[in-house]
C-alpha cells in the first residue's frame, strides 16, 4: 500500500470554475481506483485547489491490483458432450479459455446445463493502469468553457496544462496529458516564491512542500486564513465589522493561492459617497472591486472597505496598494454618481416609451412587447387570487407591471447591469411612487437563485411570477426548452423562481401550476408543456431542496400536482408517517390492489360502474368495506382541513381489516359476482384514499 498523488498545474483558472472541477477530479479518480481494484470501496481522498492547480491525496493505494476470477459460460452439455466424449465445441471453449477440458465445469441454467471455465486474470501494476487510464479521467473532466491550446493536437482543458505530479509512494507514475509527462515537481506562489520547481518526495509531503513555498492548497484551509485576517484588520476599526457575503468569500477563496494577516488591506472612502444607496456602493464593491464592505454598530455601511490580496507586503508596500485601491474605488463611486444623478433627470414614466427601442428576443419582440404581455398575466393573476381572498392592490402591480423594465434604459444599469430591477424599485421611491410599486419593482427578479429570498409582497410576487412565467412560455412556443445541461436562457432558474415563490411566500397566494401556464399562453400544446416543465421543477424542489424521498416525492405528485403549498403539506405528512410498521404494510397492499385492479382491467374483468356489496359477504370482505367507508368520511374532512398527517394516520389503522382481506379472501374468484364485487371494493378504497398519495410509489421492505 502507498499513498498516491495526482497534481495538475494551469495556467489562472477563473474562480466561479475551481470548486466544480475540484469535486469532480475527487469523483473521477476514485472511481477509477476502485473500479480497477486498487483502493477498498469507502477509501477517500483529500483534494486540492488554487487557481493555478487541482491535485488529490489518496492513501491505501494498492501497488498492484488483485487477481480477478470471471467465470465464462460456454455450449450446452448436450453440444459439448456426446456419449461422454468432449466433442470439437468443448475442446474449442477449453481452448479459448486456456484450460484443459478436465478443468471445465457444469453449471446449471434456467435454460438447462452449460460447460463454464473460470479463468483468473492477473493483476496489473496500479503505475500500468493509472497511466492507460487517468489521463481519460483527466479529459473527461467538465467546464462551462474549455480551450485548446497546441495547435493541431485534440486535448481540450480550461486553460493550457503548465505541469503534471503523479506520485505512487516515492515513484513517479508516468502519465501523460495535455503535452506533459509527470514528474514530481511543482510550482508555489508566483510572485512570493518564483518560478524555482519543488521536488516532492512523497504523497504526505505535498501540502507542507507548497506552504513553505507561500502556497495554501487547501481551499477551506484558506477560506479560514481569509476570515481570520478580516477579522485581525477590522478590528482596528472600532465597533465595526465586516458584512457576511458567502459568494465573496468563495470567490476570494478561489482567487488566491496564498493568505496571512499582510494580505488583507483596510481601506477607506469619503463619507459623501454614503449618500448613495447602499445597495449602489456595494454592488460596486463586492462585483466590481471584489472588495468586502464594512458596517458600523447600526448595521449601516461605513465608510471603508476590504480588500484581499494573493500576495503580501512590508507596511509601506501595503500602504501603496491600499492609496491604489481607494482611487479606483473613488473613480467607480464617481461614476455610479454621476449616473444616479443623471439618470433621476427623466422619470421612469417617461422611460416607458423607450423600451419599444430594447429588443428582449428577437421573435418575441422589445421589452415594451414583453411589458405589455407581462401586465396583462399579472393582472390576470390577481385577479384570481384575489377572487381567493389575496388581498391585492391592483393599481400599485398596474403601475409596477409598467414601469418594472424602464430601468434598462437608465445609465446606472448599463454601467452595473446586475442592479437591474434594483435600480427601478430605488428610482421609483426617489421620484415619489407608491410603496407598493416600488417594492413590487426592487423584488421583481426575486427569487434569482433556490438560495435567494423570495418578494415581500403580494405585488412583488405577482410581478416576478408573471415575467417569469411569460418568458418560459415565449422561448418554450419558439422551441426553444432546456435540453441537458443546455439552459441558455435560464428557463429552469425561473421556473424554479415561480415553485419557490408558491412554496415559500407567508403571503397567501393560491394559483396553480396549471393556472399559471394556462394564462401565460393561449397554446393548449405550449401549455402542456410549460405545465410539465413546471410539475419537473416542482420535483426538483421538493428533492433537492426539501430532501424529501424520491418515492415520497413520486407519491405525492401522482396525487395531484398543481397546487404547489398543497404538495408541500402531504409530502411533509407522507414523511412524517412513513416509517410506522402500519402504514408501510397499508402501502404495500395498496402496490397490490393496484397491480390486482390492472390485470383485471386488461382481461376486461373490471366490472363497470358501482357494484354493490354481496348479500352475503365473506366476514373479511365486510369488515374492510365497513371500515373503509368510516375512514373514508373521516379522511375528506381532514383533508379539506389540510391536516394530512392524522388523515394518513386513519389510513394505516386500516391495516388489520386489509391484511385480514388478503389472508382469508380470493379477490379473482371464479364466480363472476363475487369476483366484481371484491374488485369494485378494492377500485373504491384506492380511489378514496389516493387524494393525499399514491401509495403504491412508496418503496416498501421486500
Amino acid at each position: 500500500m502507498a499513498d498516491f498523488l495526482v497534481e495538475i498545474g494551469l495556467e489562472e483558472v477563473p474562480a466561479r470554475m475551481i470548486a466544480g472541477a475540484e469535486t469532480e477530479l475527487s469523483r473521477r479518480v476514485l472511481a477509477l481506483l476502485q473500479r480497477e481494484r486498487l483502493i477498498e470501496p469507502g477509501v477517500s481522498g483529500r483534494s486540492f485547489s488554487t487557481p493555478r492547480r487541482l491535485a488529490l491525496l489518496v492513501p491505501d493505494v494498492s501497488e498492484r491490483q488483485s487477481d480477478s476470477a470471471e467465470e465464462v459460460m460456454g455450449p450446452s452439455v448436450k453440444i459439448a458432450y456426446k456419449d461422454g466424449v468432449a466433442t470439437p465445441a468443448a475442446l474449442a471453449f477449453a481452448k479459448k479459455s486456456s484450460v484443459e477440458v478436465e478443468a471445465l465445469k457444469t453449471v446449471l441454467t434456467p435454460k438447462g446445463e452449460y460447460l463454464a471455465a473460470t479463468l483468473v486474470k492477473s493483476g496489473r501494476l496500479a503505475s500500468e493502469v493509472m497511466a492507460a487510464e487517468l489521463p481519460k479521467e483527466l479529459a473527461a473532466i467538465y467546464w462551462a468553457k474549455n480551450m485548446y491550446w497546441r495547435p493541431g493536437k485534440p486535448e481540450r482543458f480550461v486553460r493550457p496544462i503548465r505541469w503534471l505530479v503523479a506520485l505512487l509512494g516515492a515513484e513517479v507514475v508516468p502519465i501523460e496529458f495535455g503535452g506533459k509527462v509527470a514528474q514530481r515537481v511543482t510550482y508555489g506562489h508566483r510572485v512570493l516564491f518564483g518560478d524555482a520547481g519543488i521536488a516532492i518526495e512523497s504523497p504526505s509531503s505535498y501540502e507542507s512542500a507548497l506552504l513553505e513555498a507561500h502556497v495554501i492548497a487547501d481551499a477551506e484551509a484558506r477560506r479560514q486564513k481569509i476570515r481570520k485576517a478580516l477579522d485581525r484588520v477590522t478590528r482596528t476599526v472600532p465597533e465595526a465589522r465586516w458584512r457576511e457575503d458567502h459568494d465573496l468569500i468563495d470567490t476570494l477563496t478561489h482567487l488566491t493561492e496564498w493568505a496571512s494577516d499582510r494580505t488583507v488591506i483596510l481601506g477607506n472612502f469619503e463619507e459623501e459617497y454614503l449618500s448613495l444607496p447602499e445597495e449602489v456602493l456595494v454592488t460596486v464593491m463586492r462585483d466590481h472591486q471584489k472588495y468586502l464592505a464594512v458596517e458600523g454598530p447600526s448595521g449601516k455601511l461605513a465608510s471603508h472597505f476590504l480588500a484581499v490580496l494573493n500576495t503580501e507586503a512590508d507596511e509601506e508596500g501595503l500602504t501603496v496598494i491600499r492609496h491604489g485601491n481607494e482611487r479606483v474605488l473613488r473613480a467607480r463611486f464617481n461614476d455610479a454618481r454621476f449616473f444616479w444623478e443623471f439618470d433621476q433627470r427623466t422619470a421612469l414614466k417617461n422611460r416607458v416609451k423607450l423600451l419599444e427601442n430594447v429588443t428582449f428576443q428577437k421573435e418575441l419582440g422589445s421589452y415594451a412587447d414583453k411589458t405589455t404581455r407581462v401586465r396583462e398575466l399579472a393582472l390576470g393573476l390577481a385577479e384570481l387570487a384575489k377572487s381567493r381572498g389575496s388581498d391585492v392592490d391592483a393599481i400599485a402591480l398596474d403601475e409596477a407591471a409598467t414601469l418594472a423594465k424602464t430601468d434598462l434604459t437608465t445609465e446606472l444599469v448599463k454601467e452595473f447591469t446586475e442592479l437591474q430591477g434594483i435600480v427601478g424599485g430605488l428610482y421609483a421611491k426617489a421620484q415619489g411612487i407608491s410603496s407598493a410599486a416600488s417594492t413590487a419593482i426592487y423584488d421583481q427578479y426575486l427569487p434569482s437563485s433556490i438560495e435567494d429570498d423570495v418578494p415581500r409582497t403580494t405585488e412583488g410576487a405577482l410581478l416576478s411570477i408573471a415575467d417569469k412565467a411569460d418568458t418560459i412560455a415565449g422561448m418554450f412556443g419558439l422551441g426553444m426548452e432546456p435540453t441537458g445541461s443546455k439552459d441558455p436562457f435560464a428557463l429552469r432558474r425561473s421556473a424554479n423562481g415561480i415553485v419557490k415563490i408558491l412554496a415559500e411566500s407567508t403571503i397567501p397566494l393560491p394559483l396553480t401550476l396549471r393556472e399559471i401556464a394556462g394564462r401565460a399562453t393561449a397554446n393548449e400544446a405550449v401549455e402542456a408543456r410549460v405545465r410539465a416543465f413546471l410539475v419537473e421543477r416542482l420535483e426538483f424542489y421538493l428533492r433537492e431542496v426539501r430532501r424529501h424521498a424520491y418515492d415520497v416525492v413520486a407519491a405525492v405528485l401522482a396525487a395531484g400536482s398543481d397546487d404547489v403549498r398543497d404538495v408541500l403539506a402531504r409530502a411533509e405528512a407522507v414523511t412524517v408517517v412513513r416509517a410506522s410498521d402500519d402504514f408501510e404494510a397499508v402501502s404495500a397492499a395498496f402496490k397490490r390492489m393496484k397491480n390486482i385492479l390492472a390485470q383485471a382491467k386488461e382481461k376486461g374483468e373490471l366490472p363497470q360502474g358501482a357494484v354493490s356489496l354481496l348479500d352475503e359477504p365473506h366476514a373479511a370482505q365486510r369488515d374492510l368495506a365497513e371500515a373503509a367507508q368510516g375512514v373514508s368520511a373521516k379522511v375528506s374532512a381532514l383533508s379539506a382541513e389540510h391536516q394530512y398527517v392524522v388523515a394518513l394516520e386513519q389510513i394505516a389503522a386500516l391495516r388489520p381489516q386489509v391484511d385480514a382481506f388478503f389472508e382469508q379472501v380470493m379477490v379473482m374468484d371464479p364466480d363472476k359476482g363475487i369476483r366484481e364485487s371484491r374488485l369494485s371494493l378494492l377500485s373504491g378504497i384506492v380511489a378514496s384514499f389516493s387524494g393525499i398519495a399514491d401509495f403504491s410509489e412508496i418503496v416498501t421492505a421486500g
